[in-house]
């Protein structure tokens, strides 16, 4: 199985953002405000990182590069001994804690190859229909907003699966983005009008599949915390937990006002 820096390598290329600039051991990434993942610093923290007085001069020069682009400060910090003193800084500058995510990873171990999907389409890039049932589930803006997310999704090579009903409706849809020999799996989205139907599984079959045709290492997954029957579907198709991640934002800045 990978290792965390590996695991964290695998992410941020499986999610690019539209911009990126490296500071030290950050990486500063921003695209508009579309997606936390691709608008946050990613703290690629040594074990003999700095002390209390560089963290806090590298969080202002953050605060200001993201300010710039009028976006909120936002670290994507993962659960491991390498976050202890950052974590230290935020809570003392009061940073909140946002949407707790798990990591989970299986290999390819006990997966058939060279599978036709019953009713799953593939492709290299992902359809009109995708890209709007996707959204619909989990996208957060309008159609700016969508076409940002069109640039992130293009910036890695992925497979895109739909699943579609007795009907030929689109009910489901995944992305498989193909990184280093790894396969992250991605945007798992049913529609409300589709759930508990056994789409997402034999979505989810389908894009592993794939994968191991393709000679895939293996395969990792997020999923938020509180998503109990996500965190079960994906434990019943081989995946184990690997960790995990969360957010932590600046307090937001009120501007004085007169009464």
């Amino acid at each position: 199985m990978p290792d965390q820096l590996l695991i964290e390598n695998l992410m941020d290329k499986a999610w690019p953002a539209c911009e990126r600039q490296e500071e030290g051991e950050w990486v500063f990434r921003a695209s508009h405000g579309v997606t936390q993942r691709a608008n946050s610093v990613w703290p690629r923290i040594p074990s003999n990182a700095g002390d209390e007085k560089d963290t806090l001069a590298a969080v202002r020069s953050a605060s200001d590069w993201y300010g710039r682009r009028r976006l909120p400060l936002i670290f994507q910090i993962f659960d491991d001994a390498r976050s202890a003193g950052l974590n230290a800084v935020l809570d003392g500058q009061r940073f909140t804690r946002q949407s707790e995510t798990r990591i989970m990873v299986r290999d390819v171990r006990g997966l058939p190859t060279n599978t036709v999907a019953r009713r799953v389409e593939m492709s290299p890039e992902p359809s009109e229909e995708w890209l709007r049932l996707w959204w619909s589930v989990d996208g957060r803006g309008g159609e700016a907003e969508l076409d940002v997310a069109r640039r992130i999704l293009a910036g890695c090579e992925s497979v895109y699966a739909l699943v579609r009903d007795d009907d030929g409706v689109p009910a489901a849809v995944g992305r498989l983005a193909l990184v280093d020999g790894w396969g992250g799996i991605y945007s798992m989205a049913t529609s409300a009008g589709h759930r508990r139907r056994g789409y997402g599984t034999r979505l989810l079959a389908a894009l592993l599949n794939e994968g191991a045709s393709r000679g895939l290492f293996g395969f990792w997954l997020l999923v938020t915390a509180s998503n109990a029957a996500a965190q079960a579907l994906y434990s019943r198709a081989g995946f184990t937990d690997h960790g995990g991640y969360l957010y932590r934002q600046a307090p937001l800045r009120r501007a004085p006002h007169g009464c």
